[in-house]
C-alpha cells in the first residue's frame, strides 16, 4: 500500500473512531425524554376480513373508512425504524371469550380458519381492536406479541428504547351485532395479571420501570422534573411500557401509590403522583411543549381515522413533529404510505430517532444518535 493510501486509511479510521466516540459521549448526557421517535397506531392491526369489510361498506361506510388500514408485523416495523407501537388488550381470564367472533361467520371459514392454533381458547390477554368485528391481529396473544418484541430487542441490543403503548379495551357490545361479547373489566386483579404477563416474558433489567425513574423521590413528577429519566446509554436495548386509557388508572394504582412496584407508566394528569407519561393526541404544540419542558414523556398522533391519509393534509402531522412529543404515532409510516394520496409521517431522512426539537441540549447531534440500521 502506498504512503498516500496509508494516510487516507488512517484518516478514515480516525473519522470512524471519532464518530463512535461522539455517539458514545452523547449517550452519556442525552436522556430518554430528550429524543423523538415515530410510532404506529394500533400496530397489530391486520385489517378487516373480507366479509366484515363488505358488510361495513353497506351498513356503515364511515366506520369502514376509519378502519381501512393495516400494518406489517411488529418485527418488520422495528426493522423499518418504528420505535413505538400500540397493542390493544382485552381481559380473558378464563379463555375462550373471544374464540368465536361474529365476523368469522360472515362466509370466512368460521372460527377454525380464524384461530387454527386455538390461541383464543386459552386464558390470557388477547390483542384485538373491536371484539367480534375487527379482531385479526399480526401477533397473538399479548404474551406472543411480547415475545416477538423481546426477540427483536435481543437481536439488536443497541437499539434506542422501544415504547409499548398498551390500550386496555372495555368497549361495550354493539346492539346491531348479534351476540357480541361483553368485555371483562380491568379490576385490580386484572391489572396484576397484566404486569405478570409482562414479567413472564421480560427479565429484570430489560424494562424501564416507574420505580427506576422515581428513584429517591416520592412522586414521578418530582423525579422527571429533576432528570429522573435514564440516559440514552442506560436505556439502550430496553423497553418502556405505557398505559393508554385513564379509566383504568384507579385499579392500576390500587395498592401501588405513585406506581410503586408496577411495570407500566400510566397516562396520568400533569402533577399527579403517578405522572411521568402524558398522552396528548390532539397535537397542540403549545400544550405539549409545556409538558415536555416539565420533564414528561408525551405521545401524540399525526393522523387519525384515515382522514389525513385520504386528504393528504399534513397540518396535524407537522404540528405533532414540531410539538416535541417524544412519540408521534401514525397509521402511515414512511414505508406504508396512504394509498389514496401518498400521505406519510416520518422523521427527517426517515431516521428512527432524532434529537427532541424542544428539550434536547444544543450539543445533541442527530447524526450521532446511532441506532440499528433502518431497512429501506
Amino acid at each position: 500500500m502506498s504512503r498516500t493510501h496509508l494516510l487516507l486509511a488512517s484518516v478514515a479510521a480516525m473519522v470512524v473512531t471519532a464518530g463512535a466516540a461522539l455517539a458514545a459521549g452523547q449517550d452519556d448526557h442525552i436522556r430518554l425524554n430528550q429524543i423523538q421517535v415515530i410510532g404506529t397506531h394500533n400496530s397489530y392491526h391486520a385489517g378487516l376480513t373480507p366479509g366484515v369489510a363488505k358488510m361495513l361498506k353497506v351498513v356503515n361506510p364511515k366506520a369502514f373508512d376509519s378502519l381501512d388500514y393495516q400494518h406489517a408485523p411488529l418485527t418488520q416495523q422495528f426493522d423499518h425504524g418504528i420505535r413505538q407501537i400500540e397493542l390493544d388488550v382485552f381481559v380473558d381470564s378464563q379463555g375462550g371469550r373471544f374464540a368465536h367472533p361474529w365476523g368469522a361467520t360472515q362466509n370466512e371459514g368460521g372460527a377454525a380458519a380464524f384461530d387454527p392454533q386455538h390461541l383464543f381458547a386459552k386464558p390470557g390477554f388477547k390483542v384485538l381492536h373491536v371484539q367480534d368485528l375487527d379482531y385479526v391481529s399480526t401477533c397473538q396473544p399479548f404474551t406472543g406479541c411480547l415475545k416477538e418484541i423481546r426477540a427483536w430487542s435481543k437481536a439488536h441490543p443497541d437499539h434506542v428504547p422501544l415504547f409499548i403503548l398498551v390500550e386496555t379495551k372495555t368497549d361495550k357490545p354493539i346492539p346491531a351485532i348479534p351476540g357480541m361479547v361483553a368485555p371483562e373489566p380491568f379490576t385490580p386483579a386484572a391489572m396484576d395479571a397484566l404486569d405478570a404477563e409482562i414479567r413472564s416474558v421480560f427479565q429484570p433489567g430489560e424494562v424501564i420501570t416507574p420505580d427506576q425513574v422515581r428513584g429517591k423521590y416520592a412522586t414521578l413528577p418530582e423525579a422527571v422534573s429533576r432528570g429522573g429519566w435514564p440516559t440514552l446509554k442506560a436505556a439502550r436495548g430496553k423497553i418502556v411500557f405505557l398505559l393508554d386509557q385513564r379509566n383504568v388508572t384507579a385499579p392500576y394504582l390500587e395498592g401501588h401509590p405513585a406506581l410503586k412496584g408496577r411495570m407500566i407508566f400510566t397516562n396520568a394528569k400533569e402533577g399527579d403522583p403517578d405522572a411521568g407519561f402524558v398522552e396528548h393526541n390532539d397535537a397542540d404544540p403549545a400544550a405539549i411543549q409545556a409538558l415536555v419542558k416539565a420533564g414528561y414523556i408525551v405521545r401524540t398522533r399525526s393522523d387519525a381515522d384515515t382522514k389525513e391519509g385520504r386528504s393528504g393534509d399534513t397540518t396535524v402531522r407537522d404540528k405533532a413533529l414540531e410539538s416535541g412529543a417524544q412519540m408521534v404515532s401514525t397509521d402511515y409510516p414512511w414505508y406504508e404510505p396512504a394509498r389514496w394520496t401518498g400521505y406519510t409521517a416520518a422523521l427527517p431522512g426517515k431516521a428512527s430517532v432524532r434529537c427532541n426539537p424542544v428539550n434536547a441540549p444544543k450539543s445533541c447531534s442527530d447524526a450521532a444518535l446511532k441506532d440499528t440500521p433502518v431497512k429501506p
